[in-house]
């Protein structure tokens, strides 16, 4: 811990030095990610009231307004998080974005695991936990709230990561009548979305639908994408509304594969072999659906709750074609009560959340892309529910004691049918319980001003999903459950023209769940490594020097290692950089325009192997953004990316031990230029 310390107490230093020093400044419009209790004055309403609401929590929380990214290219997650403080989103290939807070999941090859990605508090993920982020549309979003580590608890959640959740425009708050947006640019890029709200009487209604194609950067990476969202509210008085929300997708994707270091250092742009040879892709439909009401009982107490459903169909080329259909049910209730204890002020949630799906996964040969002979045949059906509350006594007029728990219980049901001619293949029932309990404490203290002082210690379980218990759809391992205990401590606030928000963590994990093996003679699948350490600072800064002027940074430095492993030693996890830092400033002119060149820095070596043999090279690539808003209807942005086309590794896969054959790296994208103009009316 002592480097980590050594890094805070330099960026502690940079802030004391950088705040006195600041002349006082006016508030301008920075879109800032970064939550305070102070308000931004430009936030739209809605936005405001979430960013009041997360600054409640003791630790490291951020809003994302639409209103930061709109103005350029927003195709996936990794596009709309971008400066969130902490949050590790970067593109392997179109829009299979690799999402990690705090090290989660980063032992998954592929897809979303230790994180849980809501949209209006319904989850993207399948009820054992495995997930997509492909099926979110960044412009059918209005805000979305990131809960780092335990600060999720909101939820039920007690991941290491935590939860992002997406919140769908509504006809009270989208900002508009009716918009219509054509983006388009490099690699046969086009994009139409088409959105309309309104607000009748005590009835609103948001609808909204994008279409997507792209050649891609890299042959075997065409996109054909459909969103749909539908939003209808009706208001019953103030804080009593009930509302319908359909969400929907339908998505194709070619995948270029992964590739060794020889092949990148060649030609960056080449897609994998086996890739080609097997025409891999994922192509999937899905609807998701929800039934949903705030509804306050009296002054001091109210209730949110829903009943949701999803559905989800996957057709997925890859080593074999994996088909896969999915239902997911589940229903949640919270209730927010604010008032006081011995007079003194105080306020707490508590609720439930329940869980069920069943996915009728069969995989078949891959005939160039299509479906051969079937090779094996499951059914696996999930369960889960999580029990949860926290309070918050404010014991002084500033500082409050925060504490805590869930309780949370997840079943896996595996069975398994012998295929005529597979012999490999044969029928099997298994089963396996979860059981946890994960309490949670902090302190809270918040100046006058708004500045905040925050320390929490919280514990996390997360239970092994389907595919790490069976990799290959056959076979059933009972995994072990991963378990952590994490603090952390951070300060957030305003200082005359400065915004800021640092966070310090350290998790101490037993069973992480790692892809690695453990013999030579067992094959690489999902292990439970012994003890591991993950630990490291989130800081951002927002800096306005000059009216109409905006630098803002974010940094996060990573430092995720074996802990006297029998194996691995003290070694580094690979995938994360240690230490990542993105950068823009923004000048917004009075006639409308502006511009924002920035920068993206991986400024260390990740790791490729377990064994720490091979390092994939760090980078900084240069982007530059502008816009203009020629009428109060009518505007155009301009966003260039990775302007000196550089070749780099945006991603990589987690190998045992390094060798020349090692194919873990996903090259980024090239130099690439779009455009795009929104109309509303």
């Amino acid at each position: 811990m002592s480097l980590v310390f050594r890094h805070a107490l330099l960026g502690a230093a940079a802030f004391a030095v950088l705040a006195p020093a600041a002349h006082a400044a006016e508030d301008t419009q920075v879109s800032s990610v970064i939550v305070t209790a102070r308000l931004n004055p430009e936030d739209p309403p809605v936005v405001a009231a979430a960013r009041r609401r997360l600054s409640e929590t003791p630790g490291g929380v951020s809003v994302i307004s639409r209103e930061s990214y709109i103005d350029r290219q927003a195709l996936a997650l990794d596009d709309m998080l971008r400066d969130a403080p902490g949050v590790y989103a970067q593109r392997k290939w179109g829009g299979d974005i690799r999402i990690s807070i705090r090290g989660s999941g980063i032992g998954n090859a592929s897809h979303n695991r230790g994180l849980l990605l809501a949209q209006d508090g319904v989850p993207l993920n399948e009820a054992d936990g495995y997930g997509d982020s492909q099926v979110a549309d960044p412009l059918n979003t209005r805000y979305a709230e990131v809960y780092r580590g335990g600060n999720a608890l909101r939820f039920g959640g007690a991941l290491l990561g935590g939860a992002i959740n997406m919140v769908t425009p509504t006809g009270k708050d989208a900002g508009f009548r009716n918009q219509v947006r054509l983006d388009g640019g490099s690699f046969g890029l086009a994009r139409e979305h088409v959105a309309l709200a309104r607000q009748i009487g005590d009835w609103d209604i948001f609808v909204a639908a994008t279409n997507q194609t792209s050649q891609g950067w890299r042959a075997q990476s065409q996109q054909n994408i459909q969103f749909g969202a539908l939003n209808i509210g009706r208001a019953f008085g103030q804080d009593r509304e009930v509302r319908f929300i359909v969400n929907g997708s339908n998505i194709n994707q070619e995948i270029p594969g992964s590739l060794t270091v020889a092949q990148f250092a060649t030609n960056s742009r080449q897609s994998a072999a086996s890739a080609l040879a097997s025409d891999q892709g994922r192509n999937q439909r899905g609807v998701r659906s929800s039934l949903a009401t705030t509804w306050r009982l009296n002054q001091t107490l109210v209730f949110q709750g829903a009943v949701y459903a999803v559905w989800k169909d996957l057709d997925h080329p890859i080593f074999q074609v994996v088909d896969q259909q999915s239902r997911n049910y589940g229903a949640f209730g919270r209730f927010d009560w604010d008032g006081a204890l011995g007079g003194k002020r105080a306020d707490a949630f508590f609720g439930a959340w329940f869980r069920s799906g069943d996915m009728d996964s069969n995989f078949y040969l891959n005939n160039r892309g299509a479906r051969g002979a079937p090779t094996s045949r499951t059914l696996q059906n999930a369960k889960a529910i999580d029990v949860f509350g926290e309070g918050r006594l404010f014991v002084t007029d500033r500082v409050a004691v925060v504490a805590g728990a869930t309780w949370g219980q997840a079943e896996r049901d595996y069975a398994s049918f012998a295929v005529p001619g597979v012999a490999t293949t044969f029928n099997l029932k298994a089963d396996k319980t979860y059981n946890w309990i994960s309490p949670r404490i902090g302190l809270l203290w918040q100046a006058e001003a708004g500045n905040q002082l925050f320390a929490n210690l919280t514990r996390s379980v997360e239970p092994p999903n389907f595919s790490a218990m069976t990799p290959t759809n056959t076979g059933f391992t009972r995994v072990r459950a991963q378990k952590a205990w994490t603090g952390e401590i951070g300060a957030r606030g305003h200082r005359g023209p400065f915004t800021y928000d640092l966070t310090l963590y350290r998790a101490r994990l037993k069973d992480e769940m790692l892809q690695y093996a453990v013999t030579s003679s067992i094959p690489a699948a999902t292990f439970n490594a012994d003890k591991t350490i993950h630990q490291g600072i989130e800081a951002a800064l927002d800096w306005a020097p000059a009216p109409r002027w905006r630098l803002r940074q974010t940094w996060t430095l990573s430092d995720f290692r074996f802990r006297n492993d029998v194996q691995f030693g003290d070694n580094r996890l690979p995938i994360v950089p240690k230490s990542f830092y993105r950068s823009e400033v923004r000048y917004d002119d009075p006639r409308g325009w502006f511009v924002a060149p920035s920068v993206e820095w991986s400024a260390s070596n990740p790791w490729i192997d377990y064994k720490n043999t091979r390092t994939a090279s760090g980078y900084a690539i240069l982007n530059l953004n502008a816009g203009w808003k020629i009428t109060p209807a009518v505007s155009v942005f301009v966003d260039a990316r990775n302007l000196a086309d550089k070749a780099y590794v945006s991603n990589t896969q987690a190998a045992i031990v390094w060798t020349a054959t090692t194919a873990t790296l996903w090259p980024g994208d090239g130099r690439s230029v779009f455009g795009g103009v929104t109309v509303d009316f």
